[in-house]
């Protein structure tokens, strides 16, 4: 089977030939049909995680399990999904969502998980309060926005000019572009906000200093500073069947978009990595192995 991997930290993305994996116990075998591109592909390849070499990058994934279609989001440090095939711990994939193409299904998982974990469980937002999503235009935010708006919260996003319709449409009230504005002085305090934009020190205690009296702060970047006022969240995601269930469910009902800005074949991983390094993706990048 063709794969794509790196055979040194900082090294050429390469597609390879290599035997089709086997599993072992508690995995199963997915036939791809999607990988997709996360911003810490990058830090792998550069040996800021340890991994065994050589090694194919590629968390997210959706493909054929047995004939059926599933997805999921696999362990960082092992193979991953930039492949025609990978083995999968079986208890970390569910039923894929059946309304969009499946290869689109892997643009899900990873940041999916991020945004539901972030929204529903560390800032428990309810109704009627407000958010403050610095980050809006990415992955992850598209879905805070859209899980926060299913639970009736208002929400403030950040987001260049290129992404501002894209945020709009999915349900953003208010919209502050950070290119051309302070985030900070642009917004009135919030009860929650979400951070996955890497902030300097000064601008993360701005963000806190957002928060009412009593609110969340939730990063899923760098950490707050000590607050007696506020609950201060620093996160990172989990890989979780039962929440990928729901959310596929919620795709299928048609009341999450599911938002890919780009698809490539896996040859083009490495331009795709390249691009990523530089910040010029929006959104999520599908890669498609046939």
């Amino acid at each position: 089977m063709k794969a794509v991997r790196f055979h040194e930290y900082g090294g050429p993305l390469t597609v390879d030939e290599v035997p089709t994996p086997k599993p072992g116990p508690g995995q199963v075998l997915v036939e791809v049909a999607g990988s997709s591109f996360n911003p810490v592909d990058v830090a792998i390849r550069q040996g800021l995680f340890s991994v065994a070499l050589p090694h194919t990058p590629g968390a997210d994934v959706s493909g054929l399990r047995d004939g059926e279609p599933v997805f999921g989001f696999l362990p960082f440090t092992a193979d991953g999904s930039a492949a025609e095939y990978v083995v999968a711990p079986a208890d970390l994939l569910a039923p894929a969502p059946t309304n969009i193409p499946l290869a689109d299904a892997a643009a899900v998982p990873a940041v999916a998980l991020t945004a539901w974990q972030g929204i529903t469980e560390h800032a428990s937002m309810k109704a009627g309060q407000r958010v403050l999503i610095n980050g809006g235009g990415g992955g992850v935010g598209g879905y805070a926005i859209q899980f926060a708006k299913r639970l009736g919260a208002v929400v403030i996003a950040t987001a260049s000019a290129r992404s501002t319709s894209a945020v709009q449409a999915l349900g953003a009230d208010q919209i502050v572009d950070y290119t051309v504005a302070d985030v900070a002085s642009s917004v009135e305090p919030v009860d929650v906000v979400f951070n996955l934009v890497r902030t300097d020190e000064a601008a993360t205690a701005a963000l806190l200093g957002l928060v009412k009296p009593g609110g969340v702060a939730v990063t899923a970047t760098a950490p707050w500073p000590s607050s007696d006022t506020v609950r201060t969240v620093q996160m990172g995601v989990e890989s979780r069947a039962d929440e990928l269930a729901e959310i596929a469910r919620l795709i299928d009902a048609g009341e999450i978009k599911v938002d890919v800005y780009e698809r490539h074949p896996l040859a083009d991983l490495e331009k795709v990595y390249e691009r990523g390094a530089a910040g010029d993706l929006r959104g999520k990048v599908v890669i498609t192995p046939r």
